[in-house]
């Protein structure tokens, strides 16, 4: 199987533009999908390797060259639908990296279309830095 022709996550330009101002002040990032808690459901961006990422956790793919996971229960729920990481004004996570810019990531989403589905659903998702999708 080759990669995943259908992205599971995207970025918008706006989010894009804040990953390199971050990546530029901070190196290699990684993001993880906060499933509620303290930070609601909001997108996490940490540097690489300060969230530890669990044998239940799934990697959805790359945004702007960067590792989006998310949890595996959550991608049970979450697993027909396609995340696009937004930038909106506000304050981020306290945990995560964008919190003291002004602007705070956001997740949107939108369901797959039956014909993405089908092309999904067995699909691999490629993580490393060769994956595509980098945007």
């Amino acid at each position: 199987m080759g990669a995943v022709p259908v992205p599971r996550v995207l970025a918008t330009e706006a989010a894009l533009a804040l990953i390199r101002t971050l990546a530029a002040q901070h190196g290699p990032l990684m993001f993880h999908q906060s499933g509620g808690c303290c930070d609601g459901s909001a997108p996490m961006c940490y540097p690489a390797g300060d969230f530890v990422v669990g044998d239940h956790d799934r990697c959805l793919g790359r945004v702007g060259g960067v590792p989006f996971y998310i949890s595996g229960p959550q991608f049970e729920v979450w697993q027909h639908t396609q995340l696009i990481v937004d930038v909106v004004p506000g304050r981020g996570g306290m945990f995560s990296l964008e919190g003291p810019t002004g602007s705070r990531f956001l997740t949107r989403s939108r369901v797959y279309t039956d014909e993405e589905w089908a092309v999904l659903a067995d699909a691999r998702v490629p993580c490393g830095p060769d994956a595509a999708g980098a945007g």
